[in-house]
């Protein structure tokens, strides 16, 4: 049992964000396994406040693409979740949005589970996030874009070239203990 607690500890300290991708389909049986991970994330009076666009059509992906700086990941990667806050499920902004980066993540962590696949979380598109409805003919006053998750085939040339150490902020810098 130890032994699975530390697999899964070292699991999620593995997961990365891809931004490279190569071509190469994913089957809808995967994209359904990832997006039920995704809906047991929490959220509070389980409220579920989540919708999501799977968008893999290539005209769908360029009008995403031509709004953010993020386009070239958008159009490499072979899917995007769009993810939007429903307004109506709503009942308490800062728990909807938590429950939101929860679901979020768990995406993140199933694609990561894949483990030929990679994802990244995209926010920069938030800044033209009316225009995002538009695309989906989505009131703003009904559903607010939360962000958009790239998933794709890793271009593991491109991981293994980088290698890149990631740097976190040791803990005794943001934990303070209260015993």
């Amino acid at each position: 049992m130890e032994s699975d607690y530390k697999k899964i500890l070292e699991f999620i300290k593995t997961r990365r964000s891809v931004r490279n991708f190569v071509e190469g389909k994913i089957s809808r049986n995967t994209i359904l396994d990832v997006l039920e991970c995704a809906r047991w994330a929490p959220s509070g009076r389980n409220n579920q406040p989540w919708r999501i666009h799977v968008v893999t059509h290539l005209t769908v992906k360029s009008l995403l693409a031509e709004l953010t700086e993020d386009s070239s990941i958008i159009k490499s990667a072979f899917l995007n979740f769009v993810i939007f806050l429903d307004l109506e499920r709503s009942y308490d902004r800062v728990k909807d949005l938590q429950a939101i980066g929860a679901f979020m993540q768990n995406i993140l962590l199933a694609v990561h589970a894949t483990s030929k696949l990679g994802a990244v979380w995209l926010g920069e598109i938030l800044n033209k996030k009316e225009k995002v409805n538009n695309i989906f003919k989505l009131s703003t006053i009904k559903y607010e874009l939360m962000g958009v998750i790239a998933v794709g085939e890793k271009d593991e040339s491109v991981e293994k070239a980088s290698g890149e150490e990631r740097e976190r902020r040791p803990l005794d810098e943001f934990v303070d203990w209260f015993q």
